[in-house]
């Protein structure tokens, strides 16, 4: 396949979705955006327990 013939294939748009596939729709991105916010808060905490052992270890040197 070419690049010209996937150019000229018009992008089809979706058709409105029901209420109960908008609901399952919801929940899945309700699930992806809790997911991310608990990889963001895990690498958070990380990194300050991180920055507190090494903040420990530059006291213990003087």
């Amino acid at each position: 396949m070419r690049i010209d013939e996937i150019i000229r294939k018009p992008i089809k748009p979706k058709p409105p979705m029901n209420p109960a596939q908008a609901r399952i729709h919801s929940l899945k991105q309700g699930v992806e955006r809790s997911k991310e916010q608990l990889r963001t808060e895990r690498e958070r905490q990380r990194q300050q327990r991180e920055a507190e052992r090494k903040r420990k270890q530059m006291q213990q040197r003087f």
